[in-house]
C-alpha cells in the first residue's frame, strides 16, 4: 500500500511542475494578439506563415497575422495582420517573410521606410519579399556544383601532353 501512495504522490508532483512549465512558458512568450489596424500585404509565396504568427520591426513584436486568404485572380496570398495602433507606417515600407532560424517559425518583418505619406489602416503594404525556401536554395546549390563540374571536366586534359614537357 505505501508504494501505491509513493507513487501517487510523485505523479502529482509531476503534473504540478508540468503545470507550472506550461503557465510559465505562456506568460514568458508573447503569443497574444496584438489589437490594432489591420494592413495587408500580397505575396507570391506565404509557406511556413500562421494565423497568430508574429509581426516584427526590428526584431521587436508590433503586430500579428490574423488571416491568409489566397486572390483569386492572381493567385497571390493576402495577408491580413494586426498592428499596433502606435506604429504608423510609411507607403515605402517593406514586408518580408523571414525565418527565426533554420527550423524557427516563419514571421513578416517590416522595414520601415522614409516616405512622409503613411499607409492608412486598412490599407496595403505593396512592397513585399516572399519566403525563402529551404529546398529551392538547397536545388539551387546542388544545380550549380553540378554546373560547375561539367564545366571544368570538358578543359582539364587540354594543353600541355599531359603534363610533360613540350619539346620544340
Amino acid at each position: 500500500m505505501s508504494r501505491n501512495a509513493v507513487e501517487t504522490v510523485m505523479g502529482a508532483v509531476v503534473l504540478v511542475v508540468a503545470a507550472l512549465f506550461l503557465f510559465f512558458a505562456y506568460t514568458t512568450s508573447q503569443v497574444a494578439r496584438v489589437s490594432g489596424y489591420e494592413l495587408l500585404a500580397k505575396f507570391s509565396n506565404a509557406s511556413g506563415l500562421k494565423d497568430g504568427g508574429d509581426v516584427r520591426i526590428s526584431g521587436i513584436k508590433v503586430g500579428s497575422v490574423t488571416e491568409e486568404t489566397l486572390d483569386p485572380k492572381t493567385f497571390q496570398a493576402i495577408v491580413h495582420m494586426s498592428i499596433d495602433p502606435s506604429i504608423k507606417l510609411s507607403v515605402d515600407s517593406v514586408a518580408e517573410i523571414a525565418s527565426s532560424g533554420l527550423l524557427g517559425d516563419n514571421f513578416i518583418n517590416i522595414e520601415p521606410g522614409n516616405e512622409d505619406d503613411l499607409i492608412a489602416p486598412g490599407g496595403t503594404i505593396t512592397h513585399t519579399q516572399a519566403a525563402m525556401s529551404l529546398e529551392n536554395l538547397i536545388g539551387q546549390v546542388i544545380y550549380n556544383q553540378a554546373q560547375g563540374s561539367k564545366s571544368s571536366s570538358g578543359n582539364g586534359a587540354s594543353g600541355n601532353n599531359g603534363g610533360a614537357p613540350e619539346h620544340p
